[in-house]
Formats: C-alpha cells, structure tokens, sequence
C-alpha cells in the first residue's frame, strides 16, 4: 500500500509577496487543502487585516500560525527537501517537472522530512539566486499567457498535494456477461442476421467474428446482452407476425 504525504510536513513558503491581500488568499487555499503550515519571507507589505479579510474566519489559524522570516536563506534552513515553482524556463530551469508529479513524489519523502514549496513574488517570480536552495522545479502548465496570480498558483500546488494523498477508490465493475451469455447471444443475432440477409448464409462466421471483435471492445455486461436479446426476439417476432399477415392476404 501507498504511503501517504505527511502534510505536517509541508510548508507553504511566500517570498518576497508584495501584497497582503495574497497572503490571505494563499492561507485560505492552504487551510482548504488541509495544509496548516505557512511561511512569509520578506514581504513588501504585511497588513494583518487584509491578510485576515481575505483569509477569512476559516483560516484564521492558519494567519496566527504564519511565521515570518527576513530571507530566504534564514527560512529555509530547516527544510530538507525544497520545491520551487517558476514560469521561467530554460537557463538554469531545464529541468522542471509538472505538479502532479511532484506532488507524487512527495509521500516518501514527508515521512522523516520537512518539504518547502516556494513561490515568488508576484511581478517577477523566483530568481537564479533563489533557486539553488530547490531540490526541485516544477511549472504549472498554461496556454500562451503563463503568468498566474499567487493564491492562484498556491491553490493548483496544494490542490495536487491533496489529491495525492487522497485514497484511490476502488474501480466499480459490473457483472460482465459470461462466455455462456455471450455465445447465447451470437447464435441469436447469427440467426436473426442470416434470414435478414444482413450477412451471407454460406460464410456467416466471417461476418459473425467481425461482431465480435466489435462487442468484445464493449466488454458487454450481462444486461447489455440481456437488451440485445431482446431485440432479436422482438425482430424475430416481427419477421413471423409479417410474413403470417402476408400469408393470410
């Protein structure tokens, strides 16, 4: 089985934000996506009420919770493991990885070590200098405009995070029809077909493997069979009931 991702293991860095309004919103984002830990280094501005007006009431934990460091370097220094998010590519970025990936890879890692996920500030995004302390890049795939809000692209990373950490469900699949339905069935519509005329009566097997191969793409369940079957009978019904009332005439 699967580990999960430790998510008290997970930070949610802002660097350099210039926006107080941001950080509210990312703080809601990660408090949606059950993410309790939230890093600010930096920042242009720090207005705790706007911050707590866009966060709103549910994720005023999250606010209180909020540590606040002068630079990077001083704020990461506890992480073993950090992920950079960048739109830039090439240069020094050629490596980047989508966030589903990451997010993926994230499980073993959180067990025994505390993981950064480090976004920019919102006019320029991380720089060079900021990248050598990331372990890894990854990039949020966009049409051609690439420049994504800072909450926004918060929410997309945590969205990932806890998707894959949610359990798989088991698939639902029904009863499919059996060998023993299915040869019931294909006599009937060989039947049916051969006095229609639909296929040849000298070689109807031929004909007949071509159904076949196109129900076997269906994996027909066993009431799919049971509607074919009833259709043959129908038109089996039909083809008697006309051919007496031509009779009679």
């Amino acid at each position: 089985m699967p580990c999960k991702i430790n998510l008290d293991n997970i930070t949610i860095v802002l660097h350099q934000p210039r926006y107080s309004e941001n950080i509210g919103s990312a703080a809601r984002a990660v408090c949606n996506m059950g993410i309790g830990n939230l890093v600010v280094v930096d920042p242009e501005d720090y207005d705790i009420n706007k911050v707590n007006k866009l966060a709103t009431h549910v994720a005023s934990g999250v606010v209180k919770r909020i540590e606040i460091f002068e630079n990077l370097k001083q704020a990461l220094s506890n992480y073993s493991y950090v992920v950079g998010t960048t739109a830039r590519l090439g240069g020094q970025r050629q490596v980047v990885s989508k966030p589903s990936v990451v997010a993926k890879s994230l499980a073993a890692i959180s067990i025994k070590n505390k993981i950064a996920i480090l976004f920019g500030p919102e006019d320029r995004g991380l720089e060079n200098d900021d990248i050598k302390y990331c372990h890894k890049l990854v990039s949020i795939p966009t049409a051609e405009f690439s420049s994504l809000n800072l909450a926004q692209s918060v929410m997309i990373m945590c969205y990932e995070i806890f998707i894959a950490n949610a359990p798989e469900s088991a698939q639902f699949v029904p009863r499919l029809a059996t060998n023993h339905e299915l040869e019931g069935m294909y006599d009937k519509l060989r039947d049916i077909l051969v006095r229609i005329n639909y296929i040849n009566p000298e070689n109807p097997d031929y004909w007949m493997n071509k159904l076949r191969h196109f129900f076997n793409r269906m994996q027909l369940k066993a009431r799919d069979v049971s509607v074919i079957m009833g259709i043959c009978r129908q038109i089996d019904w039909y083809g008697k009931k006309s051919f007496n009332d031509g009779q009679e005439k």
